[in-house]
């Protein structure tokens, strides 16, 4: 039995599907009990080992009788309020969410009788390192968290340090670097932009306009959320917990990821200007397709994060195995899927993106 907190996310969906295909009873939780749209397509929705309930990683209550009612073998603790910019504007809920309800669930795992148990993977980020300056970051790097969002997770982080070493909790800590898919959330750049690409490939009313961005040459590491699930099973396969970076160990801008995008509907940019002024148009017709605006500018940026996952390739036997290209194009199909399935009378010049799995 697996127990997922935070089922409904991007990755609660691919986990889901991937735990349910090694032939796990899967129970997940969310605030809403909505079923992952990942495993939908993956036609899991109805599996018979699946159990999706509603309940908020706060009610201390309800956590309590969920655990002593489930007695999961392996808990994945996905369950967080992950949007930077919302993080500086709510800090206290983001934090009571990512750092205080994970102190929550540990402190229940061993009231409850489940150290021998169950074990947990806590779900770490590379945005705890901050502007640390280094050329790659392991998991010996120091941390400088540069948001609230990053303040909560390292609380989070050394929380479950402080279980596994003083309760003997087999707990792990994934800190995983950026990671898409077509089921990313929408307030996120990276499906912004592939949505925005999709909307412009469907639009067939001339309705479209500029996608709006803020730092263009803003770099991370971005991996595929398929690959960095399986990173997630197997560190709590191994006898001994630990602490693992995730990472592709490769890093690209945002501007490299629209051009990416753009350029899987075979639009070719072309840049003018700086700074704020900077826009990007269409090579051939001249078209505005990019603008930058400084409302999406981040209060603090943070260094250019390279991971190196190499111990996650020596003990746990996991590389990324997704292209940086390969996940764009993979993110604009999927969008091209979904809004062409909201209304299937969009223009059939789109059809023949489709040709991959979204």
């Amino acid at each position: 039995m697996a127990l997922i907190t935070g089922i409904t996310g991007q990755d609660g969906g691919y986990l889901a599907e991937l735990l349910l295909r090694k032939g796990y009873r899967v129970h997940g939780f969310a605030r809403e009990a909505t079923m992952p749209l990942r495993l939908q397509h993956a036609g899991l929705a109805d599996d018979p080992n699946l159990t999706i309930t509603a309940l908020d990683m706060r009610d201390d209550s309800g956590l309590e009788d969920l655990l002593a009612d489930c007695q999961p073998d392996e808990i994945y603790n996905l369950a967080a309020q992950s949007h930077i910019h919302t993080s500086f504007e709510r800090p206290d809920e983001t934090s009571d969410i990512n750092a205080t309800a994970t102190m929550r669930l540990l402190k229940l795992v061993v009231r409850l009788g489940l150290v021998e148990k169950s074990r947990i993977y806590q779900a770490s980020t590379s945005e705890i390192f901050g502007d640390s300056k280094l050329p790659r970051f392991d998991e010996t790097a120091p941390f400088h968290p540069m948001s609230p969002y990053a303040v909560s997770k390292l609380a989070a982080f050394e929380a479950a340090m402080n279980y596994r070493e003083a309760y003997n909790v087999h707990v792990s800590n994934g800190i995983l670097f950026n990671h898409e898919s077509p089921y990313r959330g929408e307030n996120f750049v990276t499906r912004k932009i592939t949505r925005s690409v999709a909307q412009l490939t469907c639009d067939t009313q001339g309705a479209w306009t500029p996608l709006h961005l803020g730092n263009l040459d803003a770099s991370r590491d971005w991996g595929h959320a398929r690959d960095y699930v399986d990173a997630m099973w197997r560190m709590l396969q191994q006898d001994t917990p630990g602490d693992y970076v995730i990472a592709t160990g490769s890093v690209h801008s945002v501007r490299e990821l629209v051009e990416a995008a753009f350029g899987h509907i075979d639009r070719t940019l072309v840049w003018d200007g700086a700074g704020v002024s900077e826009t990007g148009r269409d090579a051939q017709s001249g078209e505005l397709l990019v603008c930058v605006d400084p409302q999406f500018f981040r209060p603090t940026e943070i260094f250019c994060p390279r991971g190196d996952a190499r111990k996650a390739l020596k003990v746990l036997g996991w590389s990324s195995t997704t292209k940086f290209e390969e996940l764009v194009s993979d993110m604009v199909r999927g969008d091209i899927a979904l809004l062409q399935q909201a209304s299937p009378k969009l223009h059939s010049a789109s059809i023949s993106l489709l040709s991959a799995e979204g």
